[in-house]
């Protein structure tokens, strides 16, 4: 606060503020910092409290940005293990890290064994994208495209990928776990096609390129799906044994 201004603001004028900024269309963090503001001008006063503003609401449109990406357990980057996988010379862990791939359109397909990491880092990667303010949505493919066909069905499938298209970031975990039928592997497609050189695609995948065909089971779409994710793109190799396997106790 100012000099001379009371520690404490009048309860009235708390109340006062706080219906302004309703009407106004602020967060009630105006009515908490006005008491903790201090400055030696009304002017500085003023920029301190909209510039608290400004960080209190880049802070709550990122943990919108978490809550809403559907990852369905939250995990970081400590303690990754990035020397159990492949990195194409191109690639650093700072690189992933900094999630550079996001500025220039690159995705990221992950491929490898079941339990080798790739679900774990690519939900760190998009845990990270949110904490930087990038709009991210997690899914498995499987229940992506049920969503996809269930929007289809009930006529708001324009409206569904419209929210789709606003995330600069979209996950697809296992893919190709699960055969599509026709109508699925075209709403895949029609996603895979709006994504392209738009937004950044990770995919997370133990089939390697030649056997998605039997996935799609239409060579000229898996052709057209593979040309799009492959264009601007890094292969990350996840060569080792299943860490849930391996963390059992169990060996093969």
């Amino acid at each position: 606060m100012m000099p001379g201004w009371p520690r404490q603001v009048v309860p009235m004028l708390t109340d006062e503020i706080a219906t302004c900024c309703k009407e106004l269309k602020l967060s009630r963090n105006i009515v908490e910092m006005a008491e903790r503001v201090e400055a030696e001008s009304h002017q500085e006063y003023l920029l301190k409290l909209l510039r608290s503003e400004l960080e209190h609401r880049e802070s709550q449109r990122k943990d919108k940005f978490l809550k809403n990406a559907g990852f369905y357990s939250i995990k970081t980057l400590d303690g990754f293990r990035f020397d159990e996988i492949t990195l194409p010379a191109s690639v650093s862990p700072d690189y992933l890290r900094n999630c550079e791939f996001i500025n220039t359109k690159t995705n990221l397909v992950m491929y490898g064994n079941v339990g080798t990491g790739k679900t774990y880092l690519s939900i760190a990667l998009g845990v990270e994208t949110c904490k930087k303010g990038i709009e991210t949505r997690f899914f498995r493919t499987a229940a992506l495209v049920n969503r996809l066909s269930e929007a289809k069905k009930n006529g708001t499938l324009s409206v569904f990928m419209k929210k789709l298209s606003k995330a600069e970031l979209l996950i697809c975990d296992e893919w190709g776990y699960v055969p599509l039928d026709r109508t699925g592997a075209q709403l895949l497609f029609e996603v895979i096609s709006e994504c392209y050189e738009r937004n950044t695609l990770i995919i997370n995948t133990n089939i390697e390129f030649s056997r998605w065909v039997n996935v799609f089971y239409d060579e000229q779409m898996t052709g057209a799906i593979l040309d799009r994710v492959l264009h601007h793109c890094h292969l990350l190799l996840f060569p080792g044994q299943s860490n849930r396997i391996r963390e059992s106790g169990l060996r093969q």
